[in-house]
């Protein structure tokens, strides 16, 4: 088990889980959490240089390291793992997130060694889930990546925080168990009559043994259980009002990686193993998802507080994955994992100089600030690049994620008008297109209100500006952002055998 690298993407965060148990102060806390995160990071950079040069050499797999250990056998549960390059790129997105997460949250107050074991205990959840590739276990890592938000948010939030933290919770089992129910219906699915049923994708994709008529029912199941976490229209209420009260670095995770978990679970495995339904019922999520875009940026103009407006601005880009996925075309599919992780990166930045500035001017309310560009210019100099980012400005990760995405869906829409198939693909593509105008609108709002003109309140002028910390976590997403933005290429080339006709088939699919 333990010559498959994979593997240690849980045995770390374990091991670190074990080191703040004896840890005896705040300076071993913080060592054992940028340590591990280093080692994670290290780690996940590593797979994906191995992982090019593997596909260089010419390894056509469909999922590489791979590995399968006997769990439970009456069921045949297995410990199965795997990677191809969507499953990579989430991994180093969730390791960055996670080191600057532990920058973040270098203060953070009281009770620092149970806030970290519980961020830990989450993070390994969401490593556990980009690994797998067997469904039992891909789901046991997903409870255990949800479970301890409803702490995390619950102690240590502000605000409304025990409201929030359990109406997130109650939402997002809710999911599960929809969740729950279309796996185990796909489980005994799995396998032609007289052969062992199985949990492992790969082989229950080959199988293709699930009817059609059992899809039908299945796949609307399996996409509303994990779409729920991708904020999903009408399921995405929790979404905000979470946002608002957890802490930062529950607010960069939640945003930059949990809400990842909805879109890549939805791709994997309801649109992977369902193919024809997906064909056949897209229509119905394409159009809640098109609602989740534009209803979600509309939100976010008339908030006012902070965390608030970037909670509803996720709602909006979490629902722009979901619907380039359902395009079912290769061009806005790739644009779909290119945005979760330009947003993956960009709202961890915004929650992060939320953190910063809403510890240093006590308020997170854009009417009570005003003129920090003249006091905190570092922080505000990221905030206006990580803006610049969410409204798609060329030369960084926004711009490069939506033109994809919106050029796919432009495809998609014009090959089934001209087909004679209808135009609804086509409609709302207009539609989501009309996000990038309103999107400007509050992110230029924002800016102008709170980092120029006047200072409203003298007391601000005494504030200090971003430390070592805080600089170190902010430079780190922003050089993350840049360089998606700069080197679009690389990404495609990394993600492109996912779409090969060995790991995907989708009918009609280009």
């Amino acid at each position: 088990m333990f010559s498959n690298i994979l593997i240690y993407f849980v045995v770390i965060p374990l091991i670190m889980l074990a080191g703040l148990a004896l840890c005896r102060n705040i300076r071993q806390i913080r060592a054992v959490a940028v340590t591990g995160s280093l080692a994670l990071t290290a780690l996940s950079v590593w797979l994906l240089l191995d992982y090019l040069a593997l596909r260089a050499a010419g390894e056509t797999a469909p999922m590489l390291y791979t590995g399968s250990w006997s769990w439970f056998g009456p069921l045949n549960i297995n410990l199965s793992v795997g990677v191809d390059g969507i499953s990579i790129a989430m991994l180093i997105l969730s390791s960055i997130i996670l080191l600057t997460g532990s920058f973040a949250s270098w203060k953070i107050e009281p009770h620092t060694k149970d806030f970290f074991l519980w961020l830990i205990l989450l993070s390994t959840g969401v490593f556990g889930f980009f690994i797998s590739i067997d469904l039992f276990t891909m789901f046991m890592f997903y409870e255990v990546a949800l479970i301890p938000m409803y702490l995390l948010i619950g102690v240590w939030g502000s605000g409304n925080k025990n409201y929030s933290a359990m109406k997130l919770t109650l939402m997002l089992m809710g999911g599960s168990a929809f969740l729950m129910l279309g796996l185990i219906g796909i489980y005994y699915h799995s396998a032609p009559e007289g052969q062992p049923l199985t949990w492992n994708l790969i082989e229950i994709a080959q199988n293709s043994s699930i009817s059609k008529d059992w899809q039908y029912f299945l796949f609307p199941m399996t996409f509303v259980g994990f779409g729920v976490l991708g904020a999903m229209f009408p399921f995405h209420t929790w979404s905000p009002d979470g946002h608002a009260s957890a802490p930062t670095a529950v607010s960069m995770l939640h945003a930059g990686v949990l809400m990842k978990l909805g879109g890549y679970g939805c791709f994997r495995v309801a649109i992977y193993l369902m193919p024809q339904a997906a064909e056949d019922l897209a229509w119905i999520f394409l159009i809640l998802t098109g609602i989740s875009v534009v209803y979600g940026a509309f939100s976010a103009c008339v908030q006012t507080d902070l965390k608030y407006i970037n909670a509803y601005s996720s709602v909006s880009h979490c629902g722009l994955v979901l619907f380039a996925i359902l395009m079912l075309n290769t061009t806005a599919m790739t644009g779909a994992i290119m945005q979760m992780l330009s947003h993956g990166l960009m709202t961890a930045l915004f929650f992060a100089l939320i953190g910063m500035i809403y510890g240093r001017t006590h308020t997170r309310d854009i009417r009570l600030m005003g003129g920090l560009m003249k006091i905190m210019p570092f922080l505000a100099v990221c905030y206006v690049i990580a803006g610049m980012a969410s409204l798609g400005l060329p030369g960084l990760s926004g711009f490069v994620a939506e033109m994809t995405i919106f050029v796919g869906s432009f495809e998609a829409g014009m090959a089934d008008y001209l087909a004679g198939e209808g135009s609804l693909r086509l409609v709302f593509t207009i539609i989501a297109c009309c996000s990038i105008v309103i999107t400007a609108v509050y992110i230029l709002r924002v800016v102008g209100k709170l980092l120029l003109g006047p200072v409203y309140d003298e007391h601000h002028l005494s504030l200090t500006d971003a430390t070592w910390w805080e600089r170190t976590s902010t430079i780190v997403l922003i050089i993350c952002v840049a360089a998606i933005g700069c080197f679009p290429n690389f990404f495609e080339s990394l993600i492109k055998f996912t779409f090969s006709p060995q790991i995907f088939a989708v009918i009609g699919m280009n």
